[in-house]
């Protein structure tokens, strides 16, 4: 069964670290495409950055310069470094694992940023 599961999550001051990680199994075709979202309460998920199979990124405007997507060796774990963390990160961070026959969610780890 095909599974994400994500980690990292908590509670940080403004201008914090912390580092996510997303872990694919179950998953026998090739990923293509490893994404992190996010949810606001009230707000609509968005996209915050990806990472190809070729290790391609791309980051949506307001992370540049402070997060940073990559992953391991072995391509099922994908990890975002969030530096410099503000109030307005806050939000239920979901990876999302592409392949060539669809694409799986994880259940989100929950990053709140206090002021």
């Amino acid at each position: 069964q095909e599974e994400v599961v994500e980690s990292g999550g908590g509670l940080v001051q403004a201008g914090g670290s912390l580092r996510l990680s997303c872990v694919a199994s179950g998953i026998i075709f090739k990923i293509l495409r490893m994404g992190w979202y996010r949810q606001a309460p009230g707000k609509q998920r968005e996209l915050v950055a990806s990472i190809s199979s070729t290790s391609g990124t791309n980051y949506v405007d307001f992370v540049k310069g402070r997060f940073s997507v990559s992953r391991d060796g072995g391509e099922n774990t994908a990890y975002l470094q969030m530096n410099n963390l503000k109030p307005e990160d806050t939000a239920v961070y979901y990876c999302n694992v592409g392949h060539g026959f669809g694409n799986v969610w994880g259940k989100g780890t929950l990053v709140t940023v206090s002021s």
